[in-house]
């Protein structure tokens, strides 16, 4: 007997109702990703050298639970393509965003300078796995104007 189609439409809202209640379960709760490093997504390292040194800035975004979008503005010096300093300035509207933000800033460093720009792919820093995107954003924007 097949059941009455409101019953079944109740309980299509109700499972995505679940859904969407877990997906907004914690503030920066994101599949953790590798720390920086190499990519496992069969990324090949262009051979270092391919870019210009110099210093490079921009900007990259995502939005958090809270729904606002966060920016991440990421400046770098790059020396035989290797990031030789780097400086992480964070939007930081919603005060959980900050918090996660300040923690990223404060640990990104000694993930990225020294390394070869083609082996960054930031993952989760300190608890905070959504600012990592935004800064990915911006590396790849910074590789895309440095390649000489």
């Amino acid at each position: 007997m097949k059941p009455p189609a409101r019953k079944h439409l109740l309980a299509v809202a109700a499972g995505l109702s679940l859904i969407g209640a877990a997906g907004c379960a914690a503030d920066e709760a994101a599949p953790e990703a590798p720390a920086a490093g190499p990519s496992s997504a069969g990324k090949t390292a262009a051979p270092s050298g391919t870019y210009a040194d110099g210093g490079y800035a921009a900007e990259g975004s995502y939005i958090p639970p809270s729904g606002t979008a966060e920016q991440v503005d990421v400046e770098l010096t790059l020396e035989d393509g290797t990031v030789t300093a780097l400086e992480v300035a964070t939007s930081g509207t919603n005060p959980t965003s900050a918090r996660y933000q300040q923690e990223f800033t404060d640990n990104i460093q000694d993930q990225v300078v020294g390394r070869n720009i083609d082996e960054l792919d930031v993952g989760k820093v300190a608890g905070s796995s959504l600012t990592s995107r935004g800064f990915n954003e911006a590396l790849e924007r910074i590789k895309t104007e440095a390649r000489s």
